[in-house]
């Protein structure tokens, strides 16, 4: 990273005439420096000024009047020399129109040389580059046509017909669905942080674990390296599904750990509920629901425990930590019965919600989760 200022490398970063390596640490250098910062906002501004100057041809008549000109200077010249020099004047006119005609000739190559050149790519993003994939995503009401920038404080949106990719320089992808309303809350070197409103994005991160965060109207997801899918509707409903690794959801100290295969619902004033395997039957995901958001209380955790398989070991693991006696005990039998204790945990230590127990014990059923 550079450790003085860049303000001489601002005219050559705007216009993209850095390497790949050089502009990103210019970029990663403004982040921090207020000064270089201000600068670049106005070597920026007039960057963009030019580029909307129209580009206009001369017009018609102008060559009209270069060429009377033209005509009409040797007549003139003639007609005051002598009869004696009519020959050397007659030559002079010719050499010069020679140069004209060579200089005329030069223009028209460089024109054309130039024409042949690739278009000047756009200056990089401060943030991150945004591409629209379909019909007209906007970042704070302005369109994009093909490319864009999405930075801190902005909201990008889509409608129906639109979606974008959002490039997360280092950290992964984000492709923005149709319908949806995101926006940048921030981007530093320890923390990259979204805000879902509504909508659905697909998240691609290769970072390391708790680096990329999202923010929804009812929890908070931190990606622990993964692939997910997030949803939230207009009443601040989310749901969460992993492709790949795990995500954590967090709300008011209530916590869910999601991994590949698993989903997980939040919803306003309650937070995340209990995680469940997608392959699980719809009277067990319903009965859950109903546990969670709905007051189905023992009847629905009764349909729980019942339905539960092995496999469902996942989801009555996070119910030890959100229920409280008697139930607790219900869904520790249960699971004892499909399962077996391990040696590394106890009856008592787990109702007591022992943290090393829960975790040794976590990593005992990783085999039949997975």
């Amino acid at each position: 990273m550079f450790t003085q200022h860049v303000i001489k490398k601002l005219s050559a970063y705007c216009n993209g005439e850095l390497a790949e390596t050089e502009s990103r640490r210019v970029a990663e250098h403004l982040l921090k420096c207020e000064q270089c910062h201000k600068e670049y906002e106005e070597i920026r501004l007039g960057v963009r000024l030019a580029e909307q100057l129209p580009h206009l041809s001369a017009p018609a008549e102008m060559w009209s009047d270069i060429e009377a000109l033209l005509d009409a200077t040797p007549r003139s010249a003639m007609s005051k020399t002598k009869t004696g020099d009519w020959l050397f004047n007659w030559k002079s006119w010719q050499w010069a129109t020679v140069a004209v005609l060579v200089l005329i000739a030069s223009a028209g190559i460089i024109v054309y040389r130039r024409s042949l050149l690739p278009p000047a790519l756009p200056p990089p993003c401060m943030a991150w580059p945004v591409t629209s994939l379909a019909g007209a995503p906007r970042i704070d009401g302005h369109r994009i046509l093909k490319t864009g920038c999405f930075e801190a404080g902005e909201l990008l949106e889509t409608d129906a017909s639109s979606r974008v990719n959002v490039n997360i320089p280092q950290i992964g992808e984000v492709e923005i669905a149709p319908n949806s309303r995101v926006r940048l809350i921030t981007t530093n070197s320890s923390e990259h942080r979204l805000a879902l409103e509504r909508g659905v994005l697909r998240a691609t991160i290769t970072a390391p674990p708790r680096l990329f965060f999202v923010d929804t109207p009812s929890a908070e997801a931190i990606d622990l390296g993964c692939e997910y899918t997030l949803e939230v509707d207009d009443a601040g409903i989310g749901l969460l599904r992993v492709t790949l690794g795990w995500v954590m959801l967090v709300r008011d100290g209530r916590e869910a750990y999601v991994p590949i295969g698993a989903m997980c619902e939040t919803r306003p004033g309650i937070g995340p509920g209990t995680p469940f395997f997608e392959d699980a039957s719809d009277e067990f995901k319903e009965a859950l629901a109903r546990y969670d958001f709905a007051g189905g209380g023992d009847e629905a955790l009764r349909i729980v425990l019942t339905d539960a398989r092995d496999r469902d070991t996942f989801t009555l693991w996070h119910l030890l930590q959100h229920t409280d006696e008697p139930a607790r005990a219900l869904v520790l039998n249960r699971m004892i019965a499909l399962v077996g204790l391990p040696s590394c945990v106890t009856r008592k230590g787990i109702m007591q919600l022992d943290k090393e127990m829960l975790d040794c014990w976590k990593d005992e059923l990783d085999l039949v989760w997975f």
